[in-house]
């Protein structure tokens, strides 16, 4: 499997961010939740989605990555909610 995360990020209608990436040379798009991206910084006051996302990119993209790896890519694209979080 090759996966290449290829960006940027941008900030979709409903407040998720969105991700390019390139899984097997075919376009996959990833997309954030807002409420993810606040819960792995529940203690900031920053409330920009994109600021978050690029804040806590690394730690997005690996989830991303795990969930792409175990076959939650689904018609394209891949959603990373609250409950994917592998909190510390």
């Amino acid at each position: 499997m090759n996966l290449e995360f290829v960006g940027p990020a941008s900030l979709l209608e409903t407040g998720d961010v969105s991700y390019p990436a390139m899984l097997n040379g075919k376009a996959l798009k990833c997309s954030f939740s807002y409420e993810a991206l606040q819960d792995l910084d529940p203690d900031s006051i920053e409330t920009n989605a994109l600021k978050l996302f690029k804040t806590h990119q690394l730690k997005l993209l690996s989830i991303a990555e795990q969930k792409i790896l175990n076959g939650h890519a689904i018609d394209g694209a891949v959603h990373l909610f609250s409950h994917d979080l592998i909190l510390d």
